[in-house]
């Protein structure tokens, strides 16, 4: 997302010497817990938004340390994908999948920035929902599929699109969601296995009701079932699907306002837990049944973000003002786990900040540190176990100064992506300093995803591979 033996070794060598980090406060050096993100980090596969159980993480991946993706340098392959998607591209090892929507009246701009406005978007044509198979080595189009056409049954906010939501992969099926209202599931070959009609995906303002912003959580797949959060304006649920049929597991309606976040699955002593952010609860499901185990209240009335989990926590946030939060849930939470006025744990939330939370990027948890970065380019670190802060820098620059896709990393490095396209590498560790600057040549709003030696970038009208030079042996 290759030459193997050299490949592994050159990778452990570099990932020993970058387990050592200064300890900004005690100036003594302490080893980086690089081996618990390891076991969950990408090599050849990122299977869904943000790779696996939406960590961010990758490794072994030797990516260029100066590469310019507007002069073509340190591009592996660049290949044109029409319409918009905001949704972000997935690998299975051989395979890159991404969605868009194609807009009959050929529109292709988004209007970036910062600003407060909460318009919907005036594009009433005929569109097209499809989902494109890449080649990993070469950016070939290996199949595409036209899932539906005809005109979007909900309008989307200007900096959004009609393809919003990230497909998923287990390497035997694709399943991609669109702001249409279908979920579809095809093998990897592009045999189309079954569909779904969701009904009427209207995401949009919490208090005006005829703001429509369009859909954006994206499907997630655990053992036999796909799992898709539907927060709406009327009707909100949770669903689960036999992915190899399609026919419903579970559903359990909820009382919630809209919501855009993704939800996550994570294992605990109880069985595996399904984690959901919204406005009214953070709440906590069986996996496997729907059944509710805890809910938190005092949320943001607009919830983006996706809950992280690691050190044996649950990390979970929302930026919208005038609450901006940031939980710490311990795995073994259960029942009503609010926190008391003015208090900042309890015996089920190890640690929580009221300010700080991001507003639509979702945070990282790399090593010893949980990392978040807001719209206006504000990254901020805490030590990932008590909450201490240990830095607020600003990582946006010039024109790059609005931020929407979540941060990634690989071998020690955070990539922070803003919207007008330049790439920004950051250090990973105790010590803000950003390492380099990369251009693209067109506004980004994904979530980069890397697996098999390519950082993957989305932008306003292509695929782009980031990768280092090709070998002879490729």
């Amino acid at each position: 997302m290759k030459p193997w033996s050299l490949f592994i070794f050159a990778a452990a060598m570099q990932w020993t010497t970058l387990s050592v980090a200064a300890d900004e406060r005690g100036k003594k050096p302490v080893a980086d817990e690089w081996k618990r993100d390891n076991a969950i980090a990408a090599r050849t596969v990122w299977p869904s938004f943000r790779g696996k159980e939406a960590r961010g993480i990758a490794v072994g991946q030797i990516l260029p340390e100066q590469w310019n993706a507007e002069k073509g340098e340190g591009v592996r392959w660049k290949t044109p994908i029409p319409g918009l998607g905001n949704s972000c591209p997935v690998v299975w090892n051989d395979k890159v999948f991404v969605t868009t929507a194609v807009s009959s009246a050929g529109i292709t701009k988004l209007k970036i920035g910062l600003y407060g406005a909460g318009e919907s978007a005036n594009d009433k044509s005929k569109h097209s929902w499809r989902l494109y198979c890449l080649d990993h080595r070469t950016g070939r189009i290996l199949w595409q599929r036209v899932a539906h056409e005809g005109v979007p049954p909900v309008s989307r906010h200007t900096k959004s699109t009609q393809a919003n939501s990230t497909p998923a992969t287990d390497g035997k099926h694709v399943v991609a969601l669109f702001n249409s209202g279908g979920l579809y599931c095809y093998n990897m070959d592009g045999k189309l296995l079954w569909k779904k009609d969701l009904g009427v995906l209207n995401s949009g303002a919490f208090d005006v009701m005829e703001l429509q912003w369009g859909f954006g959580s994206s499907p997630i797949i655990y053992e036999n079932m796909v799992i898709v959060q539907c927060d709406l304006q009327a009707d909100s649920f949770l669903a689960a699907f036999e992915i190899n049929s399609g026919k419903q597991v579970w559903r359990m309606p909820r009382d919630e306002l809209p919501s855009w976040g993704t939800p996550t699955i994570c294992e605990t002593a109880s069985g595996p837990l399904l984690i959901v952010n919204a406005t009214n609860f953070v709440r906590g499901y069986e996996a496997r049944t729907g059944k509710l185990r805890w809910k938190l209240a005092r949320n943001a009335f607009i919830t983006v973000p996706t809950p992280i989990v690691g050190h044996d926590l649950i990390f979970v946030s929302s930026g919208y003002r005038p609450i901006q939060p940031i939980y710490a849930i311990r795995l073994n939470a259960v029942g009503d786990i609010s926190l008391d006025d003015k208090k900042d744990s309890n015996k089920h939330i190890a640690w929580s900040k009221s300010r700080g939370g991001p507003y639509l990027p979702t945070p990282i948890l790399y090593g010893n540190y949980l990392y978040t970065l807001g719209n206006d380019g504000i990254f901020t670190c805490y030590e990932a176990k008590t909450g201490q802060q240990i830095y607020r820098k600003r990582c946006g620059q010039g024109s790059a100064a609005s931020f929407t896709a979540s941060p990634v990393a690989a071998d020690g490095k955070i990539y922070v992506t803003a919207e007008s396209g330049v790439v920004t590498a950051i250090k990973a560790g105790p010590e803000f300093e950003i390492l380099s600057r990369h251009p693209v040549g067109e506004y980004c709003l994904s979530t980069p995803a890397i697996a098999g030696g390519q950082l993957l970038l989305r932008t306003q009208s292509h695929v782009i591979a980031i990768g280092a030079k090709k070998t002879g042996a490729e």
